[in-house]
């Protein structure tokens, strides 16, 4: 449980981008897309090879 303590002053606006921040950064809701269906590990390998090439392509020409 994630708990965002108000400090004296602060607008509710402020504490409530910190809330968001500290969620999204706690990976919650990516572990809940990625538990929605299995992947065989065979295709998650290769996603992320070509996740892999795409980015030496893109980012490799310029150096």
């Amino acid at each position: 449980m994630i708990i965002i303590e108000i400090k004296d002053g602060e607008s509710i606006d402020r504490a409530l981008k910190r809330y968001k921040r500290k969620h999204q950064r706690t990976g919650i809701m990516k572990e809940l897309r990625q538990r929605r269906e299995f992947t065989k590990p065979s295709v998650k390998r290769r996603n992320e090879l070509m996740k892999a090439a795409y980015k030496e392509h893109k980012y490799g020409q310029d150096a």
